[in-house]
């Protein structure tokens, strides 16, 4: 009895130890589909709520039919998250690896792409 009440301590502290901190990340996306025809909307889905993979996550035209932008906050204990965007509903990069997206120290990151380029 005494060995699974010292063995249930351990356990409880070692899962203690390993809960992350949760914090306020800003990620603003931009997005250049210049080389896209018929353009009638832009998205990005992902991981990590506020995003899903499930439905996109409308972003604003810069410059009308070229540069979009979006600034996603997320509120995570991870260092990173993983996103693909979309035009008109249909995703880039089919049947290759999501896009790897880092938080920077300071909260406040910049992630820029290509339409469907890596």
């Amino acid at each position: 009895m005494k060995t699974n009440i010292i063995l249930l301590a351990f356990i409880s502290l070692l899962m203690s130890a390993c809960v992350q901190k949760t914090q306020l990340q800003k990620v603003t996306y931009t997005l250049d589909v210049s080389k896209v025809k018929n353009i009638e909307k832009v998205g990005i889905r992902g991981a990590d709520s506020p995003l899903s993979w499930e439905s996109d996550l409308e972003m604003k035209p810069l410059v009308k039919d070229s540069l979009y932008q979006i600034e996603v906050r997320y509120l995570t204990g991870y260092k990173g998250t993983e996103v693909k965007f979309t035009v008109n509903g249909n995703f880039e990069l089919q049947n290759r690896d999501n896009r790897p997206v880092r938080f920077a120290a300071n909260s406040n990151s910049e992630f820029s792409a290509v339409f469907d380029q890596p």
